[in-house]
């Protein structure tokens, strides 16, 4: 041992771990499982749902909407690099997963984690277009337009998350085998790696503090020049549409930033807090917009709206217009010759 108490045989390095997410909770762990499970069920019904209606409808091929699409498409991605995983730590308690499956679940989180941001600057950019230069809109927001916010949100979420996983790959990991939370995030596993692991505590502090500061500044720039030309707009009901559409994003804005902002400070700062609070807090970051995106499209988006009720409509009028039809059939039988 050295002076730290820390192991001195780097060269030894687990490549197996066994995640154990909410110690608290074990009596509790098989009731959670059923309820877990719908939400996952859930997550995936809503999302899937709103991203039908974009693709169905010829009406909702525009870049907003495609944009949301992808979006929820990416929810349901993240969702899905989380909830199996976390679905198996409430039926066995001690959790098994390799080395490798745990770097590709970090890389997963993160990558997803950052099209979210990423998404959400290009769903900013197309407002701006569409509400401060309306004129221009559609020569602006063409679909190569389209095609190269999509090929940067991809690339600078590559360009961040890769050099994560790939540092968090060159660490020993000597301390022990448990990992105490229910997924492979960046700081649990730095917490059971030995050595000086100052450069991957600053490198992983200073690009979550350059992405957000960065995004933060042109979101805020963009929404305050938004809002201020919708107010300018003289008809009262497009200013309404305009702040509608608005008032949507931001409230994904800042149900991602929020919840994300709050974990890092539980992580960093509160080291009182409970394992199974922590775990919690991250749930929520990680699983929160999944949820929540669907309605909030779904249901304050009023075109998308409007058509999954008319789907929902035709098909409950269907079996209704197949048994009005057998009628007038058997009634046409009956009749006399």
């Amino acid at each position: 041992m050295d002076e730290a108490g820390n192991t001195r045989i780097f060269n030894f390095s687990y490549s197996s771990f066994l995640l154990v997410g909410f110690p608290g909770l074990q009596e509790w762990r098989a009731l959670l499982v059923l309820p877990l499970t719908f939400l996952y069920v859930s997550i995936i019904s809503a999302n899937a749902l709103v991203i039908h209606t974009v693709v169905a409808q010829r009406s909702l091929h525009q870049p907003m909407y495609v944009l949301i699409a992808l979006l929820l498409a990416v929810n349901i991605c993240a969702s899905t690099a989380v909830m199996p995983k976390m679905l198996e730590g409430f039926v066995h308690y001690a959790n098994p997963i390799s080395l490798h499956g745990c770097l590709a679940q970090m890389f997963f989180i993160y990558f997803t984690l950052l099209l979210d941001y990423n998404l959400l600057l290009a769903m900013a950019l197309d407002r701006y277009m569409a509400i401060c230069h309306p004129l221009r809109y559609t020569d602006l927001m063409t679909s190569h337009l389209l095609g190269l916010m999509a090929t940067f949100a991809l690339t600078r979420s590559l360009g961040v998350a890769v050099p994560l996983v790939v540092l968090t790959a060159k660490a020993q990991f000597c301390k022990t085998s448990v990992i105490r939370h229910f997924t492979c995030e960046y700081i649990a596993l730095l917490s059971i790696a030995c050595g000086d692991l100052t450069f991957n505590n600053r490198l992983g502090l200073a690009m979550r503090l350059v992405t957000v500061t960065f995004d933060l500044a042109l979101l805020g720039t963009s929404y305050t020049r938004i809002i201020y030309a919708a107010f300018r707009i003289s008809s009262g009901g497009a200013r309404a549409k305009a702040l509608h559409t608005c008032g949507s994003h931001l409230l994904v804005i800042l149900t991602i930033y929020l919840s994300g902002l709050s974990t890092s400070i539980v992580f960093r700062v509160a080291k009182t807090v409970s394992q199974d609070i922590q775990n919690l807090l991250s749930a929520i970051y990680l699983l929160l917009p999944g949820a929540l995106n669907p309605l909030i499209y779904g249901v304050r988006t009023k075109e998308i709206r409007q058509h999954i009720e008319k789907m929902f409509c035709g098909m409950h009028r269907a079996p209704q217009d197949i048994r009005e039809k057998s009628q007038i059939v058997r009634g046409e039988r009956e009749l006399p010759g």
